[in-house]
């Protein structure tokens, strides 16, 4: 007896030693995955500099800088007055503070360890940062879903994925930088409470949410996607304590905290996007009284129970929704804001709210680039969805629940093909755990089997000398039996029983072995053929890395039979006007510059990428389509000094100001109606050469981007609309030309003083009186009109 003993607690060390073994290679890889995502987010500093991107993450910068210096509180009682002149800004009350208090809270961690380091540089290096957290939350999430193999590889397919890339490279300092994080963990602590049940992961659940509110605009996905989710359990019959404990602590709790944050206020109880929440949280308590009541009554009490519970609920839910219709109806767009309804509806920026439409990143996407952004996970992802059906749980519900709805959504905008990333890792992590499963257990069953065949044919001749003494022992026993068979006569029915189970379980066994174990050869070439997958996946995720998201706006770059070509133009422009203007002088550019303008060049504009306010960005909008006198008299109401364009015509920029000028003539008529869109298209078509229209030839923009032009070849030809432009030869009579980039990518131009425009082209007036009634009049005159 004492063998077994030392056997079993043998192999319990060594359960315990192969567990401990495991554990530790699985930190082991997590760490390298943490490795890897954050170091192939850095070739943009190695190829170029450190220096932040884009356009949004310059006023991230700006704000975080004012953070250090002036503390929290100063912080959330800052008004800007340097942007949207002459209205101003309250920044603590209009932007989401979770990056910011991100940043500044390592920055100061880092210096309170006496290292030196700047808060550029550590703006910079955020997003890399929090892409290898995202990483390891996504492990988390995966692991609750499908187990660790599965959480390894979805760990590993999101540190290289494109779309999360082309969003947390170096320099990449925008609210999705930590906002993906908090996305992601957040699923983790609910789809962990509803594994578990426990409030203290629901309590971390809530701040997670709060934290995400922080961030991003986009946290009502998942306000609405939770909701979806328990609704969904609710309906296929999957109610249980678990699924109260996930969501009423969130609901309850993540909603007072959101509206803890200024930006939100009471709108986590007063706009659309929340309701769906809220009425999901009352059909969870009408489910759970349903559920509490049934294990306290008999059934026929039940039933009437249940009559009076659904009645009392019916009218309860109706007040409810009476209250939200009431509320919604008093809002022009039903208490949704632009951006959701552009979501619910395509259509509708594009209608209504052209400023929306307008931005790049708010179209939808096309087909090749979601094979850019996930590559070959397109292929993976049904499979993953398969796998989570076998079998189907709470948690793998809420994973294919999540990728229909990321889905969807990023179809309707180009942006939201980063909230799709991490669904599509994690499904295509699933796939790949499933398959490389079936395929290491089909080979370790074959070369099993191979050396059982092997041992076997060994010891054949040791088998011979020993079969006769088997047999007899066999026969014995069969004799045993049969004595004792009479003694212990079952029932039929449970010979019947055990009949049906000795029958059923070989065949079930049978027919697991033909469906999970395939042959040597097939899977040896199957892992290798993923192999080769994979390492086409790293090339192409090191590729897009490198070469497609890496540069940085600001700086561009471009290669020829010359070398590569450097194009500083925008540094150069507002180093020009750091340098050589006034500290209260006031610039009016279209608003994509604005964030640039007033942290690089410390200058006031008036409008900016916040684009709080559609008036005054039609303004300047009008302004660049109306023709030069009647642009200067509005860019003098709005005390404006300098006028900044961007033009990409000299050496191929496609994304100046000419190509979106449209938009400008667009958002500023929707608002002055004088300006009109045919006015500017001849036969439909959008042109600056010599089909252009009087309209077009003679407006702003057109002036002062083609100043001069026709002196670089002669001809002006523009390279990026392809011809040669229609008017060449002209003067500026209200605007001079200050400054013009060295590539002529940004040109600025000062406005002429009055006495200076006026000089020379009034007649002499015959009396007093008329000079006067003359200059009333002007003062009179409408300048938008």
């Amino acid at each position: 007896m004492a063998e077994p003993e030392v056997s079993s607690a043998t192999a319990g060390g060594g359960g315990r030693l192969r567990n401990a073994f495991g554990g530790v290679l699985c930190a082991f890889t997590l760490l390298l995955i943490g490795v890897v995502a954050f170091s192939i987010r850095l070739f943009s500093v190695i190829k170029y500099e450190s220096v932040i991107h884009e356009f949004d993450p310059y006023f991230n910068f700006r704000v975080t800088q004012f953070l250090s210096k002036n503390g929290i509180y100063e912080f959330w009682n800052w008004f800007d007055d340097r942007t949207w002149y002459p209205l101003g800004r309250v920044i603590g009350g209009t932007v989401y503070p979770g990056l910011t208090l991100t940043a500044g809270t390592i920055w100061w961690l880092v210096n309170s360890l006496n290292i030196p380091l700047s808060v550029e540089t550590v703006c910079v290096f955020t997003a890399p940062i929090f892409s290898a957290n995202a990483a390891w939350a996504t492990y988390l999430l995966t692991k609750e879903a499908k187990g660790t193999g599965a959480g390894l590889m979805a760990a590993a397919i999101l540190a290289m994925v494109p779309s999360y890339i082309s969003r947390s490279v170096a320099g990449s300092y925008d609210n999705e930088a930590v906002a993906i994080f908090a996305l992601i963990f957040t699923f983790y602590l609910y789809v962990k409470t509803l594994n578990t049940g426990l409030l203290f992961y629901a309590t971390l659940n809530a701040l997670s949410y709060f934290y995400m509110v922080c961030s991003w605009g986009g946290y009502t996905f998942i306000i609405n996607l939770i909701p979806m989710h328990v609704l969904l359990c609710i309906v296929t019959g999957r109610y249980s304590p678990r699924l109260y404990i996930a969501y009423a602590p969130l609901v309850i709790l993540g909603t007072l905290l959101a509206a803890l944050v200024p930006v939100v206020g009471f709108n986590a109880v007063m706009t659309s996007e929340h309701f769906a929440s809220f009425l999901v949280f009352i059909i969870l308590h009408v489910v759970a009284l349903v559920y509490y009541i049934k294990g306290l009554l008999s059934p026929r009490l039940f039933k009437v129970a249940m009559t009076l519970v659904i009645s009392v609920g019916l009218a309860v839910c109706f007040a409810v929704v009476a209250v939200l219709v009431a509320l919604v109806a008093s809002s022009p767009t039903k208490g949704w804001s632009g951006r959701s309804l552009s979501l619910l509806d395509p259509t509708y920026a594009s209608k209504y709210i052209p400023i929306i439409a307008s931005v790049s990143e708010h179209q939808p996407p096309t087909w090749p680039s979601y094979f850019m952004d996930i590559n070959v996970l397109a292929f993976l992802i049904p499979a993953g969805i398969i796998s989570c059906f076998l079998p189907l749980s709470d948690a793998s519900s809420f994973m294919v629940l999540y990728l229909v709805t990321a889905v969807y959504f990023s179809g309707v905008m180009v942006r939201l093909m980063l909230v799709v990333a991490p669904a599509a890792c994690i499904l295509s992590g699933i796939a790949l755990s499933e398959v490389f499963g079936v395929l290491t257990r089909s080979i370790k069953f074959q070369l099993s089997k191979l050396f059982d065949d092997t041992s076997a044919a060994v010891s054949a001749s040791g088998d011979s000398s020993t079969e006769s003494s088997t047999n007899s022992t066999k026969s014995e026993n069969r004799n045993e039996k049969s004595e004792t068979a009479p003694k212990e006569k079952p029932s039929k029915k449970n010979r019947k029983k055990e009949k049906e189970v000795a029958e059923s379980v070989p065949v079930k066994t049978k027919k697991e072995k033909r469906l999970l174990v395939l042959p040597f050869e097939l899977s040896v070439m199957g892992i290798l053929l993923l192999i080769v997958l994979g390492g086409f996946y790293v090339v192409h995720c090191v590729w897009a890395a490198a070469e497609a998201y890496s540069a940085p706006s600001i700086v561009l770059t471009s290669r020829s039979r010359d070398g590569l070509h450097v194009f500083d133009d925008f540094r150069e422009a507002y180093a020009w006007l750091s340098h050589n203007t006034d500290v209260d002088d006031k610039v009016a550019s279209w608003w994509d510059y604005g964030y640039q303008t007033t942290a690089m060049a410390n200058r006031t504009v008036i409008v900016d990428n916040n684009t709080w306010n559609n008036t005054h960005i039609a303004t300047v909008g009008t302004a660049m389509s109306s023709p030069e006198k009647a642009a200067w008299e509005i860019f003098n109401s709005l005390d404006v000094k300098y006028v900044l364009v961007v033009f990409g015509g000299l050496v191929g920029y496609p994304s100046d100001d000419i190509n979106k000028f449209l938009w400008m003539v667009r958002i500023g008529g929707g608002v002055f109606p004088h300006i009109k869109e045919p006015d500017y298209l001849r036969d439909g078509n959008y042109r600056v050469d010599a089909q252009a229209t009087p309209t077009m030839l003679n407006c702003l923009m057109y002036k002062l981007c083609y100043y001069r032009f026709v002196e670089t070849d002669g001809k002006g030809f523009d390279r990026v609309r392809g011809y040669e432009i229609g008017k060449k030869h002209f003067k500026l009579t209200h605007f001079e030309e200050v400054f013009t980039t060295h590539h002529w990518m940004v040109r600025i131009y000062k406005l002429k003083p009055q006495k200076n425009r006026v000089r020379g082209k009034l007649k002499k007036l015959k009396s007093n009186a008329k000079t006067s009634s003359t200059l009333a009049a002007g003062r009179k005159k409408n300048p938008w009109q």
